[in-house]
């Protein structure tokens, strides 16, 4: 098994000066990924959304470093004004709302998912799936933390929580299904040893 490798290091070129233009290719596009996830929202005032698949998947497919940086590339989009919020919304205010703590939770959510899976919990659908879940309940607890100062706890897990926990596993279970899949046709084209 390759230790410490993710996907994104499997396809990183080995020239130093492209092996920079892809990581800030992966990044910029990453954020993007975030951003058009953020679009698929339903309800409110916390919508439901693909952020907690794409934010995890991210994380897990670059890793600890560049998956925060995706992130924090696309929080400092949205808080900069850019619509790339759900709903095509941004602004500074955001970080004050309902979503606030969600959106601060999403860049622990990366490191971890990213960190597991530097550690090789991509490989098998249970260990993913873990990983994904690890993540999900970062993104939960700041977003339940921030809904309990503004609600109050029992309002916080009503409106911040429960309604998403059938839609997260469902989430998660994609992810896990994909990642391994993913380390198959890499060591299928050559990529990787078929071992790992």
């Amino acid at each position: 098994m390759i230790l410490n490798s993710t996907v994104a290091d499997i396809l990183r070129p080995s020239e130093k000066s492209q092996a920079f233009l892809y990581n800030i290719a992966l990044v910029f596009c990453g954020s993007i990924f975030i951003a058009l996830s953020a679009q698929i929202a339903i309800g409110g005032p916390v919508p439901f959304t693909m952020q907690t698949f794409a934010i995890p998947l991210i994380g897990a497919l670059f890793g600890a470093k560049l998956g925060c940086m995706c992130v924090g590339l696309y929080l400092l989009e949205g808080l900069a004004g850019w619509p790339v919020f759900s709903y095509w919304r941004g602004g500074f205010h955001m970080l004050l709302g309902p979503t606030g703590g969600f959106l601060v939770g999403f860049l622990t959510a990366a490191y971890v998912t990213g960190f597991l899976a530097q550690r090789g919990w991509d490989r098998r659908f249970s260990t993913t799936f873990l990983a994904m879940l690890a993540g999900n309940i970062f993104i939960y607890t700041f977003g339940i933390i921030h809904l309990t100062n503004m609600m109050g706890f029992k309002q916080a897990l009503v409106i911040g929580l429960y309604p998403f926990i059938a839609g997260s596993v469902i989430k998660i279970s994609l992810a896990a299904a994909l990642l391994p899949t993913g380390w198959k046709l890499l060591a299928y084209c050559g990529f990787t040893d078929k071992n790992s």
